[in-house]
C-alpha cells in the first residue's frame, strides 16, 4: 500500500493576517485559544494548562527551561494525524520559541479542516415521467362479517359482553 505524500500546513507559522481573529484571540487570551485547540483536536480542554504549570514550576525552582509539553505533543500529534510535513526537532524549536504562534497555526489548521465541503449541483433538464397515470377504480363491496360476542382478554379468561 502506497503512503500518501506529506503536505504543508494550511498556513504558515507567522500568517496572522490570513486569519486575524485567531491571532487576536491568541494574543489577548492565549490559554483560552490553547484550550479551544486542544478540545477541537479531541484532547482534554485543560491539557494546555500543563504548559503554564510547567513554566511556573521551572522558574520557581530554577530548573532549566524545557519545551512546553502540551503545545509540543499536540503539534506532533496534529502533524501525524493529518500527514503534515515537519520533524520533532522543528516542533521542539517552535514550541520553545513561539508557543503562541504555534497555537494560532494549529487553530487555523483545524478551522481549515472543518470547512464545509463544496457542493456541486448538476441539473439535467430532460424530465421523463416513468409512473403510470392514476386510474380511479370503483370501490369494491366486501361482505360484512359478524363479530362474535366474546373475545379473549387473557389466556384462559373469556369475557362475554351483552
Amino acid at each position: 500500500m502506497a503512503e500518501k505524500p506529506l503536505i504543508d500546513w494550511d498556513s504558515g507559522l507567522l500568517d496572522c493576517f490570513e486569519d486575524a481573529s485567531t491571532c487576536c484571540y491568541g494574543f489577548w487570551c492565549g490559554p483560552c485559544l490553547a484550550c479551544t485547540v486542544a478540545g477541537r483536536f479531541g484532547e482534554n480542554n485543560c491539557l494546555p494548562l500543563c504548559d503554564i504549570c510547567c513554566c511556573v514550576v521551572s522558574r520557581v525552582f530554577g530548573l532549566p527551561i524545557f519545551p512546553p509539553p502540551a503545545v509540543l505533543s499536540l503539534r506532533a500529534a496534529m502533524r501525524n494525524r493529518y500527514g503534515i510535513k515537519g520533524s520533532l526537532c522543528k516542533d521542539i524549536a517552535i514550541s520553545c520559541c513561539c508557543a503562541t504562534c504555534s497555537w494560532c497555526q494549529m487553530h487555523r489548521e483545524l478551522k481549515h479542516r472543518k470547512q464545509a465541503p463544496t457542493v456541486v449541483n448538476i441539473q439535467n433538464n430532460n424530465i421523463v415521467n416513468m409512473q403510470p397515470v392514476p386510474v380511479m377504480q370503483a370501490p369494491m363491496m366486501m361482505p360484512v362479517q359478524s363479530v362474535p360476542a366474546a373475545y379473549m382478554a387473557q389466556p384462559a379468561v373469556t369475557v362475554i359482553t351483552q
